[in-house]
């Protein structure tokens, strides 16, 4: 094996990043004295394309045979020294990132300590290059077929994307109907358009695509496999209508003598046992919830069965399992509402005028339980004096929630727009932290609702509400003048916090993807790969990842898209070679690795008896390395003899 004995150190600045806390001059002063070194540098921005530049000159007229970029994290510019080394002629695995940031000027004050260890870094990512291996990229096959999990707006456009692009699709969806949250809502922030008109051709097109297969009332249920062939198993739960021959002329539905709080309507209004959501779900086709059913209950009734024009009733279908084999997969799997068990000094399930913001969209709502009157749940009164608190979970430490939920202070303005609209001698109270209107024409909408609603803003906390004399009483100050405020309303509308859905670690887990300390899917980074995830071919979308609004959310799903088409835009992948190897003379099927590996990727050969590694699937993590109790499993390019001489740099620098 050739060995790697004339190598280049190349030591970034990066602005002041690393140059504030390092004396990057020192660290390639001495890494030009460092074994098999022949050529070291320092540069202000390596990265930039004068620095990539010398970096090429320097391989070719010091006849490198390997290279170290002494720099920020390997994750933000591996990748590019890397390709610039391939483009010069150099083996891409024979360049090693030193990192120097983050490990040295970020977490150091003391500029001689920092520049020591900076000379350390340096000195073992030499030796480990020196001990490195030219390596080929691993070549293989994709299916060009996308999964896009969650069918709300941002899963809908990400599915369309792809299959206007020519590729088929298949869209997962829980709820026996599309459109997720937007399909709940009465109008939309800034401009105030209707929902409905803006979301149903959407969901129209998507029902009707002839490269979308639709699978609602549908769970993912096990994910197997690696980018460009995963095996996704998905239940479909079962309808108890056969839609194939259901019309939807909705017979049953309206026969059906159980009625039962409606989930669309956030428990405001009343739907069947056999029932739609909403008049313009999609599939347009009832479902039969056994859990309301007055025949799972009894055994009897069978009304719907018995005024079905099309014999469509199935008693007791049994879910069915389907086995997917899909390139990419999109995570579109929204959000949830703050659990309003948590806001009880707001009295939030206690009174019944005290609403959530969906509630208070589905009475905005044409097609909600008021026909879009805004009325008390309580008495059907219209309510006069109406308080919106904003901030209910969100940015709260004492409740877990510190983040901010991003449109809240929107919706809210929205809510108390549209309420004065409709209910032209109401008062309408915003109790706020601040206002945080960052997009196109959002400050603008706060302003309108200010100056031509008369909308009254109260900056402060509001500390309880209670019933008193047939109204709430909202207490509260109002931190501008100092003054309590004592407010007798009508109605209070939360905005409470956003956050993931109730199964989103559950599934995080299926796919091994990583979330964040709430919940919400974790991107590769956040301002490089937004929508990418640390497993290779899944992607995230939507209020999956964080709180968005609908423009955000659509935005980010054409961004989801195209990386699925870009990677869906050759016959063959190629996956990073830095993986594991099995010395078979020194395996012991022991089966260690195999319960070390967290991505699947190894097994054991019960005939041969020695331990295999699916190259595909393996991440390089090193894990099984470690367990391995016979040094069989060896690392590609972090041998244990590298180690050992990177340890032995390290010791010497200290």
């Amino acid at each position: 094996m050739r060995t790697v004995d004339r190598v280049g150190v190349f030591v970034c600045h990066c602005g002041l990043n690393i140059a504030t806390n390092v004396d990057v001059a020192a660290v390639s002063e001495v890494a030009m004295g460092m074994p098999g070194v022949v050529w070291a540098e320092d540069y202000k921005y390596m990265c930039s394309e004068p620095g990539q530049r010398k970096i090429a000159e320097a391989i070719a007229s010091h006849g490198l045979d390997g290279v170290v970029v002494a720099a920020c994290s390997p994750n933000m510019h591996e990748t590019t020294f890397r390709r610039l080394c391939a483009s010069s002629g150099l083996n891409s695995y024979l360049c090693e990132c030193a990192n120097i940031r983050e490990q040295c000027s970020w977490v150091h004050s003391d500029r001689i300590a920092a520049t020591a260890k900076a000379i350390a870094v340096t000195r073992s990512l030499v030796e480990k290059v020196r001990g490195d291996r030219a390596l080929d990229p691993i070549r293989f096959a994709v299916r060009k077929q996308a999964l896009v999990i969650g069918a709300g707006i941002s899963g809908m456009q990400t599915a369309l994307e792809i299959a206007e692009a020519g590729h088929e699709v298949v869209l997962v969806e829980r709820e026996p109907h599309i459109g997720g949250r937007m399909a709940q809502l009465s109008e939309t922030f800034p401009t105030l358009d209707c929902s409905s008109c803006i979301l149903t051709p959407k969901t129209a097109e998507v029902g009707r695509h002839p490269r979308i297969t639709l699978l609602t009332h549908s769970e993912v249920t096990a994910v197997d496999g690696y980018v460009g062939n995963f095996t996704v198993k998905v239940r479909r739960n079962p309808t108890d209508v056969d839609w194939s021959v259901c019309t939807g002329c909705m017979e049953c539905m309206n026969r059906c003598p159980k009625q039962v709080p409606s989930e669309f309507d956030r428990g405001l209004g009343q739907r069947k046992a056999i029932s739609v959501a909403f008049p313009q779900a999609v599939p347009y086709r009832p479902w039969i919830d056994r859990k309301s059913c007055i025949y799972y209950a009894t055994g009897k009734c069978k009304i719907c069965e018995r005024f079905c024009p099309t014999g469509a009733i199935r008693w007791n279908q049994e879910p069915e399992e389907l086995t997917l084999n899909v390139g990419a997969i999109v995570v579109a799997t929204g959000y949830d509402l703050f659990d309003k068990a948590r806001v009880g000094e707001y009295g939030y399930g206690a009174y019944p005028d005290v609403l959530d913001g969906l509630q208070f969209e589905r009475l905005l709502s044409a097609s909600g339980p008021t026909g879009g009157e805004v009325r008390r749940p309580s008495d059907g009164k219209t309510p006069k004096q109406v308080v919106f608190i904003q901030c209910v979970g969100s940015r709260d430490q004492e409740k877990g929630m510190p983040y901010c939920s991003k449109i809240c202070c929107m919706y809210s303005a929205k809510h108390a727009r549209l309420y004065r609209h409709k209910v032209h001698d109401g008062q309408a109270y915003l109790f706020y932290m601040d206002i945080r209107a960052g997009g196109k024409g959002y400050e603008e909408f706060i302003q309108q609702g200010v100056e031509e609603d008369g909308l009254l803003y109260l900056r402060g906390r509001v500390s309880r509400v209670f019933p008193e004399d047939g109204k709430l009483m909202v207490w509260g100050e109002d931190t501008l003048s100092g003054k309590r405020v004592e407010i007798a309303a009508d109605m209070v509308v939360l905005a409470t916090a956003i956050v993931p859905r109730s199964d989103a670690r559950q599934l995080a887990q299926l796919l091994k993807v990583g979330t964040d300390a709430y919940g919400f899917f974790s991107e590769a980074h956040p301002k490089l790969r937004p929508v990418e995830s640390l497993t290779r071919g899944v992607y995230l979308t939507g209020a999956a990842q964080a709180p968005k609004d609908i423009p955000e959310a659509v935005a980010q799903a054409g961004s989801a898209a195209s990386k699925v088409l870009a990677l869906f835009s050759g016959e063959m992948l190629e996956h990073p070679p830095t993986v594991v190897d099995v010395i078979g003379d020194l395996c012991k099927a022991c089966g260690l690795c195999v319960g070390a590996c967290a991505y699947g990727a190894r097994e054991l050969d019960e005939v041969f008896r020695v331990a295999r590694v699916n190259e595909v699937l393996c991440q390089g993590c090193g894990a099984c390395a470690a367990a391995c109790p016979n040094g069989a499993t060896v690392l590609r390019n972090t041998s244990r003899d590298q180690l050992l001489k990177m340890v032995d740099a390290l010791v010497e620098g200290s």
